[in-house]
C-alpha cells in the first residue's frame, strides 16, 4: 500500500512539473510550484523526512510562492514576446544541451552504490556514526538537529551567511532602482473586515509557533530555518491585510537590517568563543565544562542566530518589493 502511494504522488510530481514547463500564464506557473512543493512535503514525510518536509511545507510551498506572486506584481503575468524570437531563441541548442548533460549525470550513477544498499559507505560510516554516538555526544533527541547545528556546523553556517548576503544583493539591487519620492501607501484589502477580524486572532498564535519550532527544534522537527520563515509570515500576512504603512509602524527597516547581521555574527561569535576557550571554530564541547551542556549550548545560540538571520531577510525581500511595486505605481 505504501509503494502504491510513492507511486501515485510520484506521478503527481511529474503531471505538475510537466504542467509548469507547458503553462504560460505565469500566474498559474505559481500556483503549480506552490502545489508541486506541498507534493514535495507529503513525499518526504512518507519518507520520514520529517524535517525536511516540514522546510519544504515552509519554504518551498509557502513563503517562495508568496514571493513569487510579489514578484509577478512588478513584472505582469504573461511573459513578454522577444522582439525577434529567432535571433534570441534556439530551442534545438537547448534540447541538445540538456540531454547531453542528464545523459552524463546518469552515466556518473553508474558507479554509485544501488539505492538503499546496506553496503553503501553512507551505510557503513556516516549513518551509524551519527546515530550511534549522537546520544552520548549531544543527548538530544533530534539527530537531524545534532548534524545540522554540530556535526555538520561549518556548512549550515555557509548557509546563513548565503541566505544573509542574498538577502543584502536584493536590497541593494532593488534599493537603487526605487525613487524616494514619498508615495502614500494604503491597505488594499481593507474591505475585507472578516480577514482583518481573523488574522488579528492568527497573527499572535502565528508568532507562538514560530517560538515553538524555533526552541523546540531539539526534540522534534523544526529548528531556526523553519521557525525563521514561520515568523516572517505573520508580518507578511499582517502587510497583506493592514497595508504597508501599517506593517512599517510595526517593523522598522533599519532594526530588521541590524538583526539580519545580527543572527549571523551571533552564529560566528559561538565558533569564536569556543576558540576562545581552547577548542576549535564551532566546537560546542568548549563551551561549558561537561561536553553534552556545552552541546546544548552550541545548538540553542547556532539556532537562535539562524531564526533572526533568515526571518529577518525574508522580512526584508518581501519589504522591498512590496515597496518597489507601490512606487511603481501599482497598488499594494
Amino acid at each position: 500500500m505504501e509503494s502504491f502511494i510513492h507511486i501515485i504522488i510520484l506521478s503527481m510530481l511529474v503531471t505538475t512539473a510537466a504542467a509548469i514547463v507547458r503553462v504560460k500564464d505565469l500566474f498559474a506557473v505559481t500556483m503549480l510550484a506552490g502545489i508541486y512543493g506541498l507534493l514535495s512535503a507529503s513525499f518526504f514525510v512518507l519518507m520520514d523526512a520529517h524535517d525536511v518536509a516540514f522546510t519544504e511545507a515552509a519554504v518551498g510551498a509557502g513563503i517562495s510562492t508568496l514571493l513569487i506572486l510579489t514578484t509577478l506584481s512588478m513584472t505582469g503575468r504573461f511573459e513578454k514576446a522577444a522582439e525577434n524570437p529567432k535571433s534570441n531563441y534556439k530551442p534545438a541548442l537547448a534540447l541538445t544541451l540538456v540531454t547531453v548533460t542528464g545523459a552524463l549525470l546518469i552515466y556518473g550513477t553508474q558507479d554509485m552504490p544501488a539505492f538503499g544498499a546496506a553496503d553503501a559507505p553512507v551505510q557503513t560510516h556516516v549513518v551509524p556514526r551519527y546515530l550511534n554516538d549522537s546520544a552520548t555526544e549531544i543527548d538530544i533527541p533530534n539527530v537531524v538537529a545534532s548534524v545540522l547545528a554540530s556535526y555538520r556546523g561549518y556548512d549550515t553556517f555557509g548557509e546563513v551567511v548565503v541566505i544573509f548576503t542574498a538577502g543584502i544583493g536584493v536590497l541593494a539591487l532593488i534599493m537603487s532602482t526605487v525613487s524616494t519620492a514619498p508615495v502614500a501607501l494604503r491597505a488594499s484589502m481593507e474591505e475585507h473586515v472578516i480577514l482583518r477580524i481573523v488574522s488579528k486572532m492568527l497573527i499572535p498564535l502565528i508568532l507562538i509557533f514560530g517560538l515553538y519550532v524555533q526552541f523546540h527544534g531539539e526534540y522534534g522537527p523544526g529548528g531556526g530555518f523553519q521557525a525563521g520563515v514561520i515568523f516572517a509570515s505573520a508580518f507578511f500576512l499582517y502587510a497583506m491585510l493592514f497595508g504597508l504603512t501599517a506593517a512599517r509602524k510595526v517593523v522598522n527597516s533599519n532594526w530588521v537590517q541590524a538583526l539580519a547581521a545580527l543572527g549571523v555574527l551571533l552564529y560566528g561569535s559561538v565558533g569564536v568563543l569556543a576558540m576562545i576557550n581552547g577548542g576549535n571554530f564551532l566546537d560546542y564541547n568548549f563551551l561549558a565544562q561537561d561536553d553534552v551542556h556545552g552541546q546544548h549550548m552550541g545548538i540553542l545560540f547556532v539556532e537562535l542566530g539562524v531564526g533572526i538571520t533568515v526571518a529577518s531577510v525574508m522580512i526584508i525581500i518581501f519589504f522591498t518589493f512590496s515597496t518597489h511595486q507601490q512606487r511603481d505605481g501599482e497598488p499594494d
